[in-house]
């Protein structure tokens, strides 16, 4: 299987980046590459195509933004490490199912190396470590290609959380990778991160 292309795009605007990926899935054919995108955001609430408004409770000066991933209602900024996933899902042979499981289940590898238990919920996407939520996943398929893709909690502000019902669960707790005692930087987060899930994916990746 050919290799996946990593891009590390540091910290960058939401709706910029998505419109990026948008555009990346409308014009790639049979010869492009896939990508995965290393980012991270400015304060943003992004409310997925089944969101409701409700589970917003108190954005205050942070942008809410309409996007077209799947779920509800998440956070993301500062301290978050986010990886988008540009697939050729039809030329892997991956479905949807199959790459939400191997988003988390790298998430729960590299969680697992540094020494912490964490498992996926069948009721609600994402990865928990004792019920607190660590990462969230969203995606979007078009014309064969997936885009948007995790967002794991490095150290971000986590009172952030508490304004929304995250993922529309009322009263969901989250926690970082910070605040179970694990200090990284975040590029090697990001890098253990891309590793574990090119090791679920059976692909190797190239870069940055």
């Amino acid at each position: 299987m050919s290799a996946i292309f990593v891009r590390r795009l540091g910290c960058r605007d939401y709706a910029l980046t998505w419109r990026q990926m948008q555009t990346f899935t409308d014009v790639r054919d049979d010869a492009t590459a896939d990508e995965l995108w290393q980012v991270e955001h400015p304060p943003v609430f992004t409310l997925g195509l089944n969101g409701k408004s409700e589970h917003i409770l108190d954005a205050g000066d942070i942008p809410v933004i309409a996007v077209d991933r799947g779920g509800q209602v998440t956070y993301h900024g500062p301290g978050q490490v986010v990886i988008y996933t540009l697939l050729d899902l039809r030329r892997a042979g991956l479905g949807v199912r199959a790459l939400v499981t191997a988003l988390e289940s790298a998430v729960i590898d590299y969680l697992a190396i540094q020494g912490i238990t964490a498992r996926a919920r069948p009721d609600a996407p994402g990865v928990y470590v004792d019920g607190a939520k660590i990462a969230a996943l969203g995606l979007r398929v078009r014309r064969g290609g997936s885009y948007h893709g995790l967002a794991f909690n490095l150290d971000p502000d986590l009172s952030a959380f508490d304004r929304i019902n995250p993922c529309g669960h009322r009263g969901l707790v989250t926690t970082s990778l910070a605040a179970l005692g694990v200090r990284t930087n975040w590029d090697q987060a990001a890098q253990g991160l891309t590793q574990a899930l090119s090791q679920r994916l059976h692909r190797p990746v190239i870069g940055p």
